[in-house]
């Protein structure tokens, strides 16, 4: 099995953005976990703050032959149609996951673009919902 994470705009701040919310772990420090937890699936990650890299890399991604991408969209979330677009036009599911729950804040970041067209949505467990979301894929492949 092969899985993607795909981290959008100021996921590469981990660790060092607002504590408070998002914790105190990088995401390199969290993956290197998830690669110890998962051993059976090969894991890939990738983070860019751009949208149309974004948007690439989940098209590459459906080329690569990948079961699943773990998608944390960031703030494109609740803003970007061109990325909504491009999870609905691969066929590779995607899960949505955001670190805080999104719905105990701003009323701007109740609206999501991406979660139509996801297979499913973590929301508010911290970096675990990376976790949630990988074993949700072992789970359908399971079933």
């Amino acid at each position: 099995m092969k899985i993607l994470i795909i981290n959008g705009p100021n996921l590469n701040l981990l660790g060092k953005r607002q504590p408070e919310i998002y914790g105190s772990v990088t995401f390199d420090q969290y993956f290197a976990d998830l690669q110890f937890l998962f051993k059976e699936i090969e894991l890939a990650s990738y983070q860019s703050n751009v949208e149309g890299e974004l948007i690439n890399r989940l098209h590459e991604a459906q080329e690569e032959d990948y079961d699943g991408i773990v998608l944390n969209p960031g703030a494109y979330t609740h803003t970007s149609l061109a990325l909504a677009d491009a999870v609905s036009s691969i066929e590779t599911p995607v899960v949505e996951i955001h670190i805080s729950n999104v719905m105990d804040r701003e009323q701007i970041r109740h609206i999501s673009y991406i979660s139509k067209n996801a297979a499913g949505v973590v929301s508010g467990f911290g970096l675990d919902g990376y976790k949630l979301a990988i074993q949700s894929f072992v789970n359908l492949r399971n079933q």
